[in-house]
């Protein structure tokens, strides 16, 4: 028995014309000898009735400190409708379905309710359903803790549900339907005709996801990775290849190989806060570093960009937390200055490790479009740079051009 985990993100699911497309991809699986096994997100997206933001904002009316336990509770109930709809538009088309809930799948989570971590899948409820010739439609985003209660896996976790059953049933790969045929050079909101990317190894998926790409939750990518399991990014209502993601540099499906390329994508996250913290000395005998860092983390502040002088620590954070983290340093009376308004943008790519020049067509092309860059920072991988929101657009322009990615090989 062949299964192979096909997941359906919100936008894919928000009518009726777009869930009867959907169900034509699970059929044609069938159809091919596979067993399907469907997970689903919630319904569309913000403002529609049953999407995660949507049953956030009614919660915060009634109370904007609600319990996190009862918030996940709530926001469980988004991927249980879906799943139960999804469910009857297969039974209508004649492909016996059944809707199951996380803990109803076998997900087992920690408490960490709003984030939680997949500690252990039992899918023999799952398989029964297959081998009885249903189809299993899994709500993604969430699953139990042993005391029973709903967790919900983050932002993007229905992508960490499917790979999670993927991994555990052995299927053939994971397909991750979405909005668009594929992964993209660049943000097709920003370079509309940004090519699809055809392959991508994991960790440069990981990286894109990581920096701001959302076509997929870099938590699925790891899982993926680890188990070797082959992913497809595909779109709902465009027929293509899409992206196949799979282990290795320039490795394909079927063994081929391709020539490496040293950047593969762009990929940026908005709306960040520059911290700086000035007039330091000698901070790290004093542990003064690792004081802030500490305090940030324990208030639920994630830092990024970190740079680290004699006489300044900088970071990045989320403007969201801008003010938390001016409260939790203020007791430490730093010269601290908090300023909002910035942008990351990074060039990924498997093939840059050990390429001289990356870093100066980067700065070069930045500098030729007028982008100011404040602070920079580079891994095997990737090179950020740190701009202004206002200076995004142009960022992203300066670099798709000057690595070619018109063309989804790169340059």
């Amino acid at each position: 028995m062949k299964t192979l985990v096909q997941k359906f993100g919100g936008s894919s699911l928000k009518n009726d014309q777009l869930r009867e497309q959907a169900a034509q991809h699970v059929i044609v699986a069938r159809e091919m000898g596979y067993a399907p096994v469907v997970v689903v997100s919630a319904i569309g997206r913000s403002g529609d009735p049953y999407a995660t933001d949507t049953l956030i904002n009614e919660l915060k009316k009634v109370n904007v400190q609600a319990s996190s336990r009862n918030q996940d509770l709530l926001l469980s109930c988004g991927e249980t409708i879906s799943a139960v709809i999804f469910a009857e538009v297969l039974n209508k088309l004649g492909h016996t379905a059944l809707a199951l809930t996380g803990w109803q799948s076998g997900i087992l989570t920690d408490d960490c309710f709003g984030n939680s971590h997949i500690v252990s899948i039992n899918p023999s409820h799952v398989l029964n359903v297959i081998e009885q010739g249903i189809i299993p439609v899994v709500t993604g985003y969430q699953g139990v803790t042993p005391h029973q209660d709903v967790t919900t896996l983050g932002r993007g976790g229905s992508d960490t549900t499917a790979v999670a059953l993927g991994a555990v049933l052995h299927s053939e790969w994971v397909e991750i339907y979405t909005d668009v045929d594929g992964v993209k050079t660049a943000d097709p909101k920003v370079i509309p005709d940004a090519p699809t990317i055809t392959r991508l190894t994991y960790q440069e998926i990981k990286e894109m996801a990581h920096l701001g790409a959302k076509v997929i939750h870099p938590r699925a990518v790891e899982i993926a990775m680890e188990e070797n399991l082959l992913l497809k990014i595909l779109s709902t209502t465009i027929a293509g290849a899409g992206t196949v993601i799979s282990k290795g540099v320039g490795v394909v499906s079927g063994g081929e190989r391709v020539a490496d390329r040293v950047v593969t994508g762009i990929a940026y996250l908005g709306k960040r806060s520059h911290v700086r913290i000035s007039g330091v000395e000698n901070f790290n005998e004093s542990a003064l570093a690792l004081r802030i860092f500490s305090l940030l983390a324990e208030n639920g502040v994630s830092v990024d960009l970190i740079y680290l002088s004699l006489d300044l620590i900088a970071f990045i954070i989320d403007d969201e937390m801008t003010d938390t983290a001016k409260e939790v340093l203020s007791e430490l009376e730093l010269n601290i200055g908090v300023e909002t308004g910035f942008a990351k943008v990074s060039v990924v790519g498997a093939g840059m490790h050990g390429v001289p020049g990356v870093m100066a067509r980067v700065v070069r092309s930045l500098e030729k479009a007028k982008v100011p860059t404040f602070q920079t920072t580079y891994s095997h991988a990737n090179i950020s740079c740190l701009t202004r929101d206002q200076n995004l657009t142009e960022a992203i322009r300066a670099l798709f051009g000057e690595f070619q990615l018109s063309n989804e090989e790169g340059s």
